[in-house]
């Protein structure tokens, strides 16, 4: 299982860099967003950019903790976005992750063996086990 689990990873590990770069772009986005809007008009409760990704985490992970939030209609409108992002940020892996579950289960069960190139770890070609 464990085998199962690395070669999984390994294989989407591309996609799952971009995915998390893109995750830690639309954290930074929605915080400086958040921070530049409504700095002047909450500076107790959007201090600095930092600060400002507390509330975008709680937000992305629609977790919500309400200890901070905007009380400007285009601060509430950032607010209503942002869970919807975090939410398909959350699903593109899982989904990635999902086929490529599909993908090693359905490899074990054939009979047929990819050899793989020890030097750079591409498919080399496939035989038929005995």
């Amino acid at each position: 299982a464990i085998t199962l689990i690395g070669n999984v990873f390994r294989s989407k590990k591309e996609e799952l860099a971009f995915t998390t770069f893109l995750m830690l772009l639309l954290l930074v986005l929605t915080s400086s967003l958040i921070y530049y809007f409504k700095n002047a008009i909450q500076p107790d409760k959007f201090p600095d950019i930092p600060s400002t990704m507390w509330w975008s985490v709680a937000t992305l992970t629609t977790v919500g903790y309400g200890d901070v939030y905007p009380i400007t209609g285009i601060g509430k409108f950032l607010a209503s976005i942002a869970p919807i992002l975090g939410i398909g940020f959350f699903a593109l892996p899982t989904g990635l992750l999902g086929a490529a579950f599909v993908n090693e289960i359905e490899k074990s069960k054939s009979n047929i063996q990819t050899i793989i190139c020890p030097h750079c770890k591409r498919p080399i070609k496939e035989i038929e086990n005995s």
